[in-house]
């Protein structure tokens, strides 16, 4: 009797656990209405497991983006309805960062690692990923999904640090000459 009632709590948590994977599969964070309009707007749009969703509209070259790196890009920051909030559009003035530290949103730290110099973007930020329930107003309201189209120009590589010095050469005791 009781070994049946281990394999039952077994098997139960067994399911339980195989279905975690399918619960996340199936959270969407976006709004049923943000997700028809991103779904008629981007259909091709691929999607992150943390809801942020990307098309990329011009291939780049290189290997892409990662944490610790310093990036430049021109961007154009909308809500879904098309008003602009933020711009960046000067080349000769572009918005730098160190990617992955912080300084940005959620949603760009996740979304421009899938950059590369070159590379063009629609990145779609659910609102736990940009400015969270509050927004930032007035320019974004609350619980505000943001679509930003972003071109990377350039991706300067943290500097590997450098290598320890050699260790010093200790003293041998008496007895380990022999």
């Amino acid at each position: 009797m009781r070994s049946l009632r281990l394999l039952l709590v077994g098997l139960t948590a067994a399911l339980f656990v195989g279905s975690i994977p399918s619960l996340f599969a199936q959270f969407d964070p976006l709004s049923f209405k943000d997700q028809a309009i991103v779904d008629k707007r981007w259909p091709n749009a691929k999607k992150t497991i943390t809801g942020l969703r990307y098309v990329i509209t011009q291939e780049g070259h290189g290997a892409p983006a990662q944490p610790g790196d310093v990036v430049s890009v021109i961007y154009r920051g909308m809500l879904l309805d098309g008003t602009v909030f933020n711009e960046f559009l000067d080349p000769t003035k572009p918005f730098t960062f160190r990617l992955g530290r912080g300084q940005v949103i959620d949603g760009w730290d996740q979304g421009l690692r899938f950059m590369n110099e070159g590379c063009k973007m629609v990145l779609i930020v659910p609102y736990e990923l940009g400015y969270g329930t509050l927004g930032n107003p007035p320019a974004v309201p609350r619980k505000s999904t943001l679509v930003f189209e972003i071109q990377m120009l350039k991706i300067q590589r943290e500097a590997p640090p450098p290598p320890l010095p050699p260790e010093p050469k200790k003293k041998k005791h008496w007895w380990q000459h022999f």
